[in-house]
């Protein structure tokens, strides 16, 4: 692994900003902020949250909370699409062959792990609570790739395998992630017939911008056709492509910043990657990596909006759904991930990294438990129709889940971890 600091920190600190300033303008006027977040920005609009207008009509209302949540968040997670598509397509992928299973089985501890705790205390605290806070099941599962990496490195050191299997779990996990949203949490009432244009949409920009240019230019060392499109039309087909994939999966139900998903795997990428947050990637210039360094600085401005439209809740609303969302996390995944990971490392043999124990597997379970990001993204959606108490409370679980990154420390010192620097 590179040394990476200025990608994980400038993305981390903006966020973490937005955060901040939400909880503290939040605690200080709620009213006021809560006006901000719902600011209508066009009414009975072709894109927006689906509501009826008081005269019986269904209509569409973008505010600036759907503007960042729904259509621009979708840019994050095509990000992270990218990265795992690398990891799953490319020859030397980091999920790929067996080197990927150990993390990857230790990954569904990882997810049932969380579930189960959260589940199971909603359970004990009576069928009231239970129903009430059932929905945000899928919170807890989350990790936040970034602030998990910078702990791990502060908790392992740089050069320690434990912080690559941390990497290829966190990873995965997203992936999963990714899929429980688009099947477990659809943003309205299901009509799949949409996603036939997504579909369309991807398979046609894949034929006509990628595989026909190259097909047309084989045989050919200096690829006119190939040099043509990337040169006049650069992004733009992907673009097009883009939005109509978005506006499939609005229409459709599946949640809209899932939206962009279909279209990443069609961009042409080179056959080589260096792997999430590594400096080295700053020197590949295939298109798709070229799209990625041209978005980064625009997802950095976007998630300091998402933290400052989704964090401002108020300390009062600290309530039952906080702790089972931290239960989830610092209970749940550290031992779904070291049981897990303990079964696929012992019983089914497939081992671990060279310089990494059974128990430096509790420990990454403890740094994967920073939901942050996608926790806060998940709350959002599961709760959108509930109490906005309940809401609220979930959403400072996923806040509070911060406290992983000491617990982190803590349990590292007590398990012996020797750091390994680069």
């Amino acid at each position: 692994m590179y040394r990476v600091w200025n990608f994980v920190t400038e993305y981390s600190l903006l966020l973490i900003l937005g955060a901040l300033i939400a909880l503290g303008w939040a605690n200080m006027n709620p009213d006021s902020y809560h006006h901000f977040v719902d600011y209508v920005l066009i009414d009975d609009f072709f894109i927006g949250h689906l509501h009826d207008d008081g005269h019986g009509r269904v209509v569409r209302t973008l505010t600036l909370h759907y503007l960042v949540n729904d259509v621009l968040m979708a840019f994050f997670f095509a990000i992270a699409a990218k990265e795992v598509w690398e990891a799953i397509i490319l020859k030397d992928g980091s999920l790929r062959g067996k080197k990927a299973a150990t993390p990857l089985i230790a990954t569904a501890g990882g997810v049932i792990g969380p579930v189960a705790v959260y589940l199971g205390l909603a359970a004990m605290l009576g069928s009231t609570t239970y129903d009430a806070v059932a929905n945000g099941w899928a919170i807890p599962t989350a990790t936040d790739i970034a602030f998990s990496y910078l702990v791990g490195r502060l908790v392992f050191g740089g050069g320690h395998p434990a912080v690559r299997f941390l990497l290829l779990l966190a990873i995965a996990d997203d992936a999963v992630g990714l899929l429980i949203l688009a099947i477990f949490y659809p943003s309205g009432e299901l009509a799949p017939i949409w996603l036939l244009l997504s579909l369309g949409a991807a398979i046609g920009v894949f034929v006509l911008a990628n595989w026909l240019p190259r097909y047309l230019d084989q045989g050919k060392q200096d690829r006119p056709n190939s040099t043509w499109v990337r040169k006049y039309l650069s992004f733009w087909p992907y673009l097009i492509a883009a939005c109509l994939s978005w506006y499939a999966f609005q229409q459709s139900g599946i949640h809209p910043a899932l939206g962009l998903l279909p279209i990443v795997p069609t961009i042409p990428h080179a056959d080589r990657a260096f792997g999430i947050f590594s400096q080295a990637e700053e020197h590949l210039h295939d298109l798709l990596n070229d799209i990625e360094h041209a978005l980064k600085r625009p997802v950095e401005i976007v998630l300091f909006f998402f933290g400052l439209l989704n964090a401002g809740v108020e300390f009062s609303s600290i309530g039952e759904p906080t702790w089972l969302v931290l239960a989830g996390l610092l209970i749940g995944k550290p031992i779904g991930v070291l049981i897990m990971g303990w079964i696929a490392a012992k019983p089914l043999g497939l081992g671990l990294p060279e310089g990494m124990r059974i128990i430096d597997l509790l420990v990454v379970g403890c740094v994967a438990a920073i939901g942050f990001t996608v926790a806060l993204f998940v709350a959002a959606v599961a709760f959108k129709d509930s109490p906005a108490h309940v809401l609220d409370a979930a959403k400072m679980g996923a806040l509070f889940s911060f406290f992983a990154a000491i617990i982190s420390l803590v349990v590292g010192k007590l398990t012996g971890v020797q750091k390994v620097n680069d």
